[in-house]
């Protein structure tokens, strides 16, 4: 049965001596693997189409057991992602981080957004690379349900005075709670900056940028809540750190 997806090729395997394995992000379908057939002959139609970051249409044949890719209209390449390393590895790990999370015959649009959004952003001159990245953790940890709650005290439920985040408790407590807790202190501009994050629609999410200051906060935050929420090693990170 012959099946056309919206997605975009997460990662690529060979197999044999000329087909490709290729997992796919796709609207429909979720998480897919595909055979492309004969992809890795330097004539062959799916050479191209093939490639880490490629999105596009693919047209694929479900077997009983498994897909087979037989064409593809490709939308973006991603071309100039590819022109540096340092998006190229930032790019493997949002994909990486996407398979982790993405399931086959799950709804997969809102990461799909996402991820398509990321990897757009890298190539803004104005957003700097490390809030890209901090950014697209918390919007990926958002939509599977694992977002902390900083919108108001985890203790007392205000909403104000909110300058401790306690990444164990996966939340945020005020002054006046947090006398007896050791948390990461931030400032409010940053707590507002969780919020947004959590809170925003994906075509608005790289719309801003923060002092130097507030980043690193953001991003202490976000680091020390991915390592003890998210029971994954991501080895395109490695080559990041």
């Amino acid at each position: 049965m012959d099946e056309t997806v919206m997605g975009m090729v997460l990662s690529v395997s060979p197999i044999g001596e000329y087909d490709k394995r290729v997992v796919l992000l796709t609207r429909e379908c979720g998480k897919i693997s595909a055979f492309a057939r004969g992809a890795r002959r330097p004539n062959s139609p799916l050479l191209a189409c093939t490639q880490p970051f490629t999105f596009g249409e693919f047209s694929l044949y479900r077997g009983r057991n498994s897909f087979t890719m037989k064409s593809a209209q490709i939308r973006n390449y991603f071309t100039e992602l590819r022109e540096d390393v340092d998006d190229v590895y930032m790019g493997l790990y949002f994909c990486e981080m996407a398979s982790y999370f993405a399931k086959e015959n799950l709804d997969a649009s809102d990461m799909l957004k996402l991820l398509y959004q990321s990897l757009r952003a890298l190539k803004v001159p104005s957003l700097d690379r490390s809030l890209v990245r901090y950014i697209y953790e918390l919007k990926m940890m958002t939509i599977n349900g694992e977002a902390p709650r900083v919108f108001s005290c985890i203790q007392c439920g205000g909403k104000e005075n909110l300058h401790s985040f306690l990444s164990n408790e996966s939340g945020i407590l005020c002054d006046e709670c947090s006398h007896q807790k050791r948390g990461i202190q931030i400032q409010e501009t940053t707590a507002y900056t969780l919020q947004h994050v959590i809170g925003t629609p994906f075509e608005k999410l790289y719309t801003f940028t923060v002092s130097a200051e507030i980043q690193n906060e953001f991003g202490k935050v976000i680091r020390q809540y991915l390592r003890d929420h998210l029971n994954a090693t991501f080895h395109s990170l490695e080559l990041i750190d």
